[in-house]
């Protein structure tokens, strides 16, 4: 099992003849993901690489029955390319794209049908190792197993999945869910999938300064709603208050947003917090015993 994705996942790519949407493609293509195709306006008919492009998601769908999209489109285009792909059939939409405009996304985020699931903005995307990537994630880090992540930051992920593989603990399913301050998936949404997940049996959590998603995941596992072992790290302890630190939603409002405050809640509810990501594999193994 897995969530989101699988090596039966078929995923067009919305901005697929820009340079980005293309070598991405080709990228997810090398790896073993089925991309079925791609979208961009007035470019339907056309074959960029072996990539059949459409003018429309909807024609895309009905075309190749995919149900995946990932999004590679402009910051002023992408909340409508979101919109456009959850009205044309798609029930998981990532949008890779950085930059959108705040009430751009709260519009998009309000009217997505139920049944749709966003991941992003301004994210890397979701990788099941050895069988699908759907994102900008270097698959080659990455090997199957049995220890879930999520994370805000991308490139914590990788450095943190690197010092995992290297210690032999492999990964069921890695989720970037973005650092924009509006995002359509959070931690806790990513906490019910995988612990539905039987693969997974242990949960690393890479949060960052900013918001409350973190102090939300304490509370769920404090309510045994989540109920596997789980490893964490939070980036930006040092980040002065006011100060945005890399992402839109990494930014630190007098005593909300701490790194201090997400440690605390999530060391009160039995969460190990590595002090660097070098402690990660360990705690993982610790984890698991």
């Amino acid at each position: 099992m897995s969530i989101y994705i699988d090596r039966a996942s078929r995923v067009i790519v919305q901005g697929i003849t820009g340079r980005e949407g293309l070598a991405n493609a080709q990228r997810m293509r090398a790896y073993g993901t089925a991309i079925a195709g791609g979208v961009t306006p007035g470019k339907g008919g056309q074959t960029v690489d072996g990539f059949a492009v459409f003018d429309t998601v909807a024609d895309a769908v009905s075309k190749t029955g995919a149900t995946v999209s990932i999004i590679f489109v402009p910051p002023p285009f992408a909340a409508d390319a979101i919109l456009e792909a959850a009205d044309g059939g798609i029930r998981l939409i990532v949008c890779i794209t950085e930059g959108i405009p705040v009430h751009d996304m709260l519009k998009a985020v309000a009217v997505l049908p139920d049944g749709v699931r966003l991941i992003g903005p301004n994210c890397p995307g979701l990788i099941t190792p050895g069988q699908s990537l759907v994102g900008i994630m270097p698959g080659h880090v990455f090997a199957p197993g049995n220890v879930g992540l999520v994370s805000r930051s991308g490139t914590l992920t990788y450095e943190i999945v690197d010092q995992l593989t290297r210690a032999g603990i492999g990964q069921s399913t890695c989720v970037g869910i973005g650092g924009d301050p509006i995002i359509g998936t959070v931690f806790t949404d990513c906490l019910r999938e995988f612990e539905r997940d039987e693969q997974t049996k242990a949960l690393v959590l890479v949060g960052e300064i900013g918001g409350t998603d973190e102090e939300d995941a304490a509370a769920m596992i404090e309510s045994r709603e989540f109920t596997k072992p789980v490893v964490a790290f939070i980036g930006g302890r040092s980040a002065p208050e006011g100060k945005r630190m890399g992402h839109a939603g990494a930014i630190v409002s007098g005593t909300r947003g701490t790194a201090q405050a997400k440690v605390e809640a999530l060391q009160r509810v039995g969460v190990p917090v590595a002090d660097s990501p070098a402690h990660i594999p360990e705690l993982v193994r610790r984890a698991l015993a």
